[in-house]
């Protein structure tokens, strides 16, 4: 029988904020038993260290510049195609459960409008790209297309930290929630039990675990497997927690699993970042009340603050580990564990205090750009590799350990081969775009175009448009403290040469492509 697949994606979570990755505080044992049955990529990078751009990559196997969200401000293609539809096309039952943020509902404070027209016209029908607009659903569920990018059912939970929209804020009406608890500002005037007085977004919510987001995908997430495991077909079940991006909100005892005061500082915190480009130390010196919007990047000045963050995104992870477990446990009950691929990533990582920065997004060290990334296929040995591999490459891979074809325009490389052979390397690179539409750039001072390529020798070089640079020798200097950009010569020489490369690879050329019939 085809494999069933279990894609467990989190959302801002970093590579080494677990315990198979070496963190001993974070208690994760039901994660980190996904990690003991399968291959651990150690050496994983995002094609974007932006939500909306990386899940649209992840859903597609296509860079950022091909399949067009290059930013959180515009909605993935509805036409655009993905690993999920191939499943769907050969008789596969697909699900969503929680997050999805394929279209811009949770980041249409990003958009801004061009005063021009379009590059192209939208041949979709109205309102295609508003399926994830929150406030559809406030008088009730509303009206579904039967295929979302590929997904026959969907289950979404919009928002994050204790903001409840979407299906989620119906089923937690269904079990006692209050309206005003739960669709609240993202402002420090949303209700809480607790809160910070160093950061808002730090916060226990007035509502207990019953009614979180994590609660609500790990339920409806029994819910698919034991409805789908009751039919003789296979099934895809994408399990997307929103946490634990910030706000950082874990609810009831699981606040205060951790104690700010016992908590670590990351040892680049005090990174002065004297050759790195300006707007980096503009960031690092923005204190978190001035921080813009609730999305925004700023410095980790107050490392008492810095703890309380990382206290409670641990208790969020440790939320999510014990919904993973109910889900692996209910896998085997089901009689579906040896015959269901596991995946376990997250769409980004998150700064927490490393170089003096916090959040994420337009900073390119490993805090944002190293996800968890983990493939449990019951038919391949366990195993950890050091092998270059990107999110890009989850849908190739899905799709070959399936038995299904790729479609035209896939640029991820199968991870198959580092899966039978942990020493195989399937790509000399990893290539990240980072983009900013001009008005938000020239607000926030930040460069409108990042480009980070990720070589097999060690090297991560970045280029903005502004002329900045960095170089990092990551087996080296793993930490990314020691840049060597300003020393010029050949290592230098040799990392633009493959950024070159890197870039011409990305070129799309699939667009508009004739298309025969299929094989």
């Amino acid at each position: 029988m085809a494999p069933n697949v279990l894609f467990i994606i989190c959302d801002q979570l970093r590579a080494d904020h677990l315990g198979f990755a070496g963190n001993q505080v974070v208690r994760t044992p039901n994660i980190d038993s996904i990690a003991a049955r399968g291959m651990v990529f150690d050496n994983a990078w995002v094609a974007n260290p932006v939500c909306m751009p990386n899940r649209s990559t992840i859903m597609t196997g296509r860079m950022p510049t091909a399949h067009g969200v290059v930013f959180n401000d515009r909605s993935l293609d509805w036409g655009a195609n993905t690993h999920v539809r191939t499943f769907r096309e050969a008789g596969y039952r697909t699900a969503l459960i929680g997050k999805s943020h394929l279209q811009h509902g949770l980041s249409r404070n990003a958009v801004v409008a061009v005063d021009r027209q379009p590059v192209s016209a939208d041949p979709w029908p109205t309102g295609w790209n508003q399926l994830e607009h929150a406030e559809r659903y406030d008088g009730g569920i509303p009206d579904w297309p039967d295929d979302f990018y590929g997904f026959d059912h969907v289950e979404l939970s919009i928002d994050h930290g204790a903001r409840i929209t979407g299906h989620h804020l119906h089923w937690a009406l269904d079990r006692g929630g209050r309206y005003e608890d739960l669709v609240v500002p993202m402002t420090n005037e949303s209700p809480a039990a607790r809160r910070s007085d160093r950061w808002w977004q730090v916060y226990q919510p007035p509502y207990g675990p019953e009614l979180h987001s994590t609660t609500f995908v790990t339920d409806r997430t029994l819910a698919f497997i034991d409805d789908a495991s009751s039919e003789s077909k296979p099934w895809f079940a994408w399990a997307s927690f929103p946490d634990p991006h910030h706000p950082m909100c874990p609810p009831g005892d699981w606040f205060d699993r951790h104690d700010p005061a016992d908590m670590a500082l990351p040892e680049t915190i005090g990174d002065p970042l004297e050759r790195a480009p300006a707007y980096l130390r503009q960031i690092q010196a923005t204190p978190a009340a001035k921080q813009r919007g609730w999305v925004g990047m700023f410095g980790a000045t107050d490392h008492d603050m810095v703890r309380e963050a990382i206290a409670a995104t641990y208790g969020m992870i440790e939320m999510i580990d014990d919904g993973v477990g109910k889900i692996l446990r209910r896998l085997e009950r089901a009689g579906q564990a040896n015959n269901t691929i596991i995946v376990f990533t997250s769409d980004h990582g998150d700064m927490m205090g490393d170089h003096g920065l916090m959040t994420k997004g337009f900073m390119h060290y490993r805090g944002t750009l190293q996800p968890p990334f983990v493939i449990a296929d019951p038919t391949y040995a366990a195993g950890r590799t050091s092998s270059l591999a990107g999110s890009i490459d989850l849908a190739p891979t899905l799709l070959d350990l399936a038995g299904l074809q790729h479609y035209d325009g896939i640029q991820g490389q199968s991870l198959v081969p580092t899966l039978t052979d942990s020493s195989a390397a399937v790509r000399s690179h990893v290539l990240v775009e980072d983009d900013l539409p001009a008005a938000i750039a020239a607000v926030a001072q930040i460069p409108e175009k990042t480009r980070t390529v990720v070589g097999a020798d060690g090297s991560k070089y970045t280029r903005h448009s502004s002329g900045d640079e960095q170089l990092f020798d990551l087996i080296q200097d793993p930490a990314e403290i020691e840049p060597l950009h300003h020393l010029g010569g050949e290592r230098r020489a040799r990392a633009v040469d493959l950024l070159a490369d890197a870039l011409i690879s990305a070129d799309d050329t699939s667009r508009g492509t004739p298309v025969g019939p299929s094989r």
